[in-house]
């Protein structure tokens, strides 16, 4: 089955200069991302601020090209593709929805915006599509007519959700979309993407920070760390065995509404890698309880078993070296 959205060693570049006479250094803000998307999944992308969640987000909506590697909509290459014909197959729902929409624009004007700019149907016809996906994301008729700074988070935000659905995209890509919303708002949110999904045959890209979140929303998740994928796996695989010591250390610091636990420690250590001089090998190890004599100078390979991919030397049978003697992870 072809995947609806591909990448293929995907990598983005950018050149940062620290001062004024400083020489520009260059960052890997996404290095080498191998993902297949497949129709209809729900594929939740986490990991700290900084590890390129939002640039890889930028690339798969092709807002920003990527420097090497390729990225395929439906198996064709997205510079065979015009923004027109990228932005009809995939859509975005960004972080805040104060920032998202314009103010000055009324509620109807602001969902019917992409079918204006694409030109689809008439006048009339672009009034019923309008009417109807925001009848269908909860937003009451009358709402066509006011402006966003007259609505509440939530309801900003499904108006953000009714731009994005009116074309019929067949992917949304989701980066932070409740994180600005009220907890008791989070959950109408999510649990309204996932009706959509369901109804309208949407592909999702949920791209988060809270692990609570996308292990309620995601089918799939892919946790970054630096620039990489260090592993993939379905949801709960990934949280009932993961792999990774990052990946144990990230659901290490999930919050426990238990009292008298405090706050969890990650052994994360508060200091996160320059991304401008990354480590050497593997790029978690400075971090790492876990790290062995290769970590500090072979970077791992992507290992693959029963759809579960992790990029770690503990699980690699051709790395030679003495194993550490216990997890150090509860």
């Amino acid at each position: 089955m072809t995947a609806v959205l591909e990448a293929n060693d995907v990598s983005r570049l950018f050149e940062v200069r620290r001062g004024m006479f400083r020489k520009k250094r260059t960052l890997h803000a996404v290095n080498g991302i191998d993902l297949a998307i497949q129709a209809g999944e729900v594929l939740g992308i986490v990991g700290e601020s900084g590890c390129g969640k939002s640039t890889l987000a930028k690339i798969l909506l092709g807002l920003l090209p990527p420097s090497e590697g390729r990225v395929r909509y439906g198996g064709r290459d997205l510079t065979e593709l015009d923004r027109f014909a990228v932005a009809k197959l995939v859509q975005p729902v960004f972080q805040d929805p104060y920032s998202s929409l314009n103010p000055r624009r009324r509620i109807a004007a602001i969902v019917g915006f992409p079918l204006d700019v694409h030109g689809i149907g008439t006048k009339a016809e672009r009034r019923r599509m309008v009417s109807a996906i925001m009848e269908r994301v909860g937003l009451p008729s009358h709402f066509a007519e006011r402006y966003p700074n007259e609505l509440s988070g939530g309801q900003r935000q499904r108006v953000a959700i009714a731009r994005a659905l009116v074309m019929n995209p067949k992917i949304v890509v989701c980066d932070e979309p409740t994180s600005a919303l009220d907890v008791s708002v989070q959950s109408q949110i999510l649990n309204l993407l996932l009706e959509l999904r369901k109804d309208l045959d949407v592909t999702l890209v949920f791209i988060s920070h809270d692990l609570g979140v996308v292990e309620h929303i995601a089918t799939r998740v892919a946790v970054m760390y630096l620039g990489r994928i260090v592993e993939l796996a379905p949801t709960h695989e990934l949280f009932a065995d993961p792999k990774h010591p990052y990946t144990r250390a990230l659901l290490s610091s999930i919050l426990t509404p238990e009292p008298g636990l405090g706050i969890p420690e990650t052994g994360l250590g508060e200091a996160y890698p320059d991304p401008l001089n990354p480590p050497s090998g593997c790029r978690f190890h400075p971090r790492c309880r876990q790290r062995f004599a290769p970590c500090d100078t072979q970077a791992p390979r992507p290992l693959l078993a029963s759809g579960h991919m992790t990029e770690c030397h503990l699980h690699d049978p051709q790395i030679d070296g003495s194993l550490p003697q216990k997890d150090a992870y509860p």
